[in-house]
């Protein structure tokens, strides 16, 4: 399904990083080692290799990171790619400085489970995970993303995933989004930074 997506000519969310993810990076340190989860076409990871970060860039779609290394020798920019199945993929463990999780609501139940066991192993004590996606009332506005309420975020899910890490900063709120064909209108948003403890 998803090489099909992104087997288009153009972006399906575009070039343009995801605006939450630029509102907040300076959040990251400087020279950091980043992992850019689901990062499709490779928009978000890019961006992030722009601002000097060392960044890797995973995604399920080899057709996708494709398109993501044309973006980055589009741009002028250095980032590492691998291609892997995230539900079976071996997370390295605390190896980075920040994780970026941007609307990456694909799997519900214990596969999501499964997904943040994983992003909470490979950050670094005192490392961060910047995250956006969707609330269960993006199902009323219905431009963008999962079909089903078990793939959204709620604050109390959030709060109990990352139950001991700090939050430094949790919002939901209504705001107009335009990522390419993928996301674009009134969207129901969950913002999140946390910190893992030391």
């Amino acid at each position: 399904m998803w090489d099909q997506r992104y087997s288009i000519s153009e972006y399906f969310y575009g070039k343009l990083p995801n605006q939450f993810l630029s509102e907040h990076a300076s959040v990251i340190p400087s020279g950091g080692r980043v992992l850019a989860v689901a990062d499709g076409e490779g928009r978000n990871g890019v961006w992030l290799a722009e601002q000097r970060l060392s960044v890797l860039s995973v995604d399920a779609s080899c057709v996708a990171q494709t398109k993501a290394k044309q973006l980055a020798a589009e741009r002028g920019v250095q980032l590492d790619f691998a291609c892997v199945d995230l539900l079976t993929w071996d997370w390295p463990q605390e190896a980075f400085d920040a994780v970026v999780c941007v609307f990456i609501q694909f799997v519900a139940g214990e596969d999501r489970e499964r997904l943040f066991e994983g992003i909470r192993r490979t950050t670094r004590p005192g490392g961060l995970v910047l995250l956006q996606g969707y609330t269960p009332r993006q199902l009323d506005y219905r431009t963008g993303g999962p079909g089903h309420p078990d793939n959204m975020y709620t604050e109390a899910w959030l709060r109990a995933t990352f139950s001991g890490w700090e939050v430094i900063h949790l919002r939901e709120h209504d705001s107009h989004i335009a990522e390419g064909h993928g996301h674009h209108g009134m969207s129901a948003l969950i913002d999140l930074i946390v910190r893992k403890p030391a």
